[in-house]
């Protein structure tokens, strides 16, 4: 395979595009599943420069290539890359679009790592970051300055489940000559496709719904030729390349996720209603429900609302841990996206690095349980949440 991939028309469905899009045309030696090539090192064939010379810091093995190609089509994008984490595609993302002096707009509900890069690792860049209320940015164009380079926001904020203006966003950054960074890890390319919506650069990581089965960390970058083009510079000076057998699980992973999403999206919406009509729970955070703050945004703009809940229990943090020790199928743990129905409290994982106050002015109360519906069978999950919270 000399970088040879198959080309699949963007108006083939979905499943078909994850299926086949970025495969090596023809087949290596028949092989139906894309090998793993574990190779640091090529053979040097003798070609002026460096574009043609394979290495795996550079990012462009077989391996490395058929992901590219299959992400950008499944998002609709121009190119992609991927990167050693999630973290790894926001950090090389910011540092190659942003220098000392620029400044930011950043949706306020944010992943906790997240907002630990943008307050720690870009203000020691002489890089200044404004947060901004996402739910409703009616001042985002009176907040950009000359020095404004970047507006990012989540699709689907972490943990709360808010759906930004995305719409109001994307005219900002048109209309101010701003590039747009959305991530799009909770929503994935089956229920959004930010680059369709007008974003420059959309991001994931990879380690969550994309992968699916909770056993690598990876990171995706999709977008303009030209700003992925400058990523993959910066990517290779860093060092932050994915390895070849992780491309491999996060290539065969990518084949199910449009099926993996069409359950999940039906799980989540049953069980966030079960949620919703126990007596126990205080409040339920699902975009697909009626009573969820941006319930008519995320029906607008998403195919489907995912499987990521978070509930309030009305006994607090007491309640709140006795509902996850006694869970049976559902395990406690970070991370989601995968097969496995995992359950946490975002104030020790996800967001512990974002300041109590910060917490507290976003809604992100102590006894908040996060929870990622995964495969199990939809009833044994009710019943499963039922007995914990009786």
């Amino acid at each position: 395979m000399e970088g040879d991939v198959m080309n699949i028309q963007k108006s083939i469905g979905t499943g078909t595009t994850l299926i086949h899009a970025g495969e090596p045309e023809p087949r290596i030696r028949g092989a139906v599943s894309m090998p793993v090539f574990q190779s640091s090192t090529y053979e040097y064939a003798g070609v002026e420069g460096d574009s043609e010379l394979k290495y795996i810091r550079w990012n462009n093995t077989p391996n490395h290539v058929a992901l590219h190609e299959k992400l950008a089509a499944v998002e609709e994008g121009e190119a992609a890359l991927v990167t050693a984490s999630g973290m790894a595609a926001i950090s090389t993302t910011l540092l190659s679009m942003l220098k000392p002096g620029d400044h930011v707009l950043a949706q306020r509900a944010l992943y906790g790592g997240t907002y630990s890069f943008f307050v720690t690792e870009l203000s020691k860049l002489g890089i200044q970051v404004e947060f901004f209320d996402g739910n409703n940015p009616s001042n985002l164009t009176s907040l950009v300055r000359r020095e404004t380079k970047l507006i990012y926001v989540e699709t689907i904020a972490n943990p709360l489940l808010h759906m930004a203006d995305l719409e109001t966003v994307v005219n900002c950054a048109n209309d101010t000559d701003v590039i747009s960074v959305i991530d799009n890890t909770f929503a994935t390319p089956v229920n959004c496709k930010p680059i369709t919506l007008g974003f420059d650069i959309s991001l994931h990581s990879c380690t969550k719904y994309l992968n699916g089965h909770s056993d690598l960390v990876a990171g995706g970058v999709i977008g303009r030729t030209d700003l992925i083009e400058e990523i993959s510079g910066t990517l290779i000076r860093y060092g932050g390349t994915l390895d070849p057998h992780a491309c491999f699980l996060l290539h065969r992973g990518l084949k199910t996720l449009a099926v993996r999403m069409e359950y999940q999206n039906a799980s989540g919406l049953r069980i966030a209603r079960f949620f919703e009509d126990h007596p126990a729970v205080e409040k339920v955070y699902y975009p697909g429900l009626e009573s969820h703050q941006t319930y008519k945004r995320a029906r607008k703009l998403l195919s489907g609302f995912g499987g990521m809940i978070s509930i309030d229990l009305k006994d607090g943090v007491t309640a709140a841990q006795r509902f996850m020790d006694r869970l049976e199928v559902a395990l406690v743990a970070p991370s989601l996206g995968g097969v496995e129905t995992l359950v946490s409290r975002p104030v020790v994982t996800s967001h512990v690095g974002v300041p109590i106050e910060e917490r507290k002015a976003l809604g992100i109360t102590d006894s908040l349980v996060r929870l990622s519906i995964g495969l199990e069978n939809t009833d044994d999950l009710i019943e499963d949440f039922k007995n914990a919270l009786e």
